[in-house]
């Protein structure tokens, strides 16, 4: 079955790139200088960000519907990101070098199974997940922390 995987839209992040850190602070956002490889995953192009790089650390909910599953977590977005990724067919490196915790969702946004692999062998669970008629989409999250990855859906 082929998938599609997307980063989030840069959109709702291009308001707060380059506002001071005052400013940020107030709307409970924080830059980060990037110091460590693989400690920063963007959030709109799925990428690793490079040390040396600045992130946003924000809350974002990333599941909306007013259900009991409705979410909202930490992530980072790389400051200027302005291509959202859209993945299809294979596992961006971002994903596949952690442990996810991937979300099945139904079309009333009631999760309906997950389970936890390293990402290494995610396309396989994707492909499970996917093939059950009920899930409408999926949820990836970096299972260390719990935050929010990315959007899975049959494409």
């Amino acid at each position: 079955m082929t998938y599609r995987i997307s980063g989030l839209s840069p959109a709702a992040f291009a308001p707060l790139y380059g506002l001071p850190d005052a400013q940020l602070a107030v709307r409970g956002v924080e830059r980060v200088r990037v110091s460590e490889p693989f400690s920063a995953p963007d959030r709109v192009a799925l990428r690793d960000v490079e040390p040396g790089e600045t992130v946003l650390l924000l809350n974002h909910v990333h599941q909306p519907a007013p259900t009991p599953y409705r979410s909202a977590h930490a992530i980072f977005v790389a400051e200027g990101a302005t291509e959202q990724a859209v993945v299809v067919g294979h596992i961006p490196d971002v994903l596949r070098r952690r442990p996810i915790s991937l979300r099945a969702f139904d079309v009333g946004h009631a999760m309906i199974d997950a389970d936890l692999v390293e990402g290494i062998v995610l396309e396989a669970l994707i492909t499970r997940f996917l093939a059950e008629p009920r899930v409408a989409y999926l949820h990836a999250h970096y299972a260390r922390r719990g935050c929010y990855a990315a959007l899975i859906e049959r494409a």
